[in-house]
């Protein structure tokens, strides 16, 4: 209800319901909101209204999870009343990097039930990019990845510039584009891992846009 009638406004009450139903139906099933805290009635409200679209990406991310039952394992530990879906598998693009599409984080790793550095990386980096999806809404995958290419082809430029300071073409671009991607910059920030040791110390600040935080999860 809350997302059909948000998104009538826009003629498309009907396919958002049938997002926020499904939403609500796994989301409901697996206990996944946190409802005792406001923090769990906020993140089911943008999901099932601003952040709709972002939570249709998130059903894809389920259902590619799902499909690869191998590699998909569903962690419940750190997905129950954690506003958020955690698996060990379903969307791989690129090895070691975990995709979070909206409310949903696939290729935790199978490392990730028991290495508790694995689940830092799920409880705050993850977290992060959860809720960037749930504020920024359908501008965060645009913002995202407009700035994923403009920020490749800028350190493509800088590379050209700097290439005799021993940084590779690839370095270089991954550091513009993904690094110093104001939502990547900012979940490193918050997990204390800024800067990370692939990025090219020369390109951009050292410094982390937001203090680390802790978690007893």
């Amino acid at each position: 209800m809350l997302a059909g009638a948000s998104w009538s406004l826009l003629g498309l009450g009907w396919p958002a319901a049938v997002v926020g139903a499904a939403n609500g139906l796994i989301g409901g099933a697996r206990g996944t909101y946190g409802w005792a805290k406001p923090t769990g009635v906020l993140a089911f409200t943008l999901d099932s209204t601003w952040a709709v679209p972002v939570t249709a990406g998130a059903l894809v991310a389920h259902l590619v999870a799902w499909l690869r039952p191998s590699h998909g394992g569903y962690v419940a530990r750190l997905s129950a009343r954690a506003n958020r879906h955690v698996y060990t598998g379903g969307f791989r693009v690129r090895r070691g990097f975990v995709v979070t599409v909206g409310n949903t984080i696939n290729n935790a790793g199978a490392s990730v039930r028991v290495s508790p550095r694995r689940q830092r990386l799920i409880t705050v980096h993850e977290d992060v990019h959860v809720w960037q999806g749930r504020w920024f809404g359908p501008l965060y995958p645009i913002l995202y990845f407009s700035w994923t290419l403009v920020g490749g082809l800028a350190g493509a430029l800088i590379w050209v510039v700097n290439r005799k300071r021993g940084a590779s073409l690839f370095r270089v671009a991954e550091t513009c584009g993904y690094y110093l991607n104001p939502f990547e910059w900012w979940a490193y920030s918050r997990d204390g891992g800024w800067p990370p040791p692939a990025k090219v110390p020369w390109v951009g600040g050292s410094w982390p846009l937001a203090p680390p935080i802790n978690v007893r999860r």
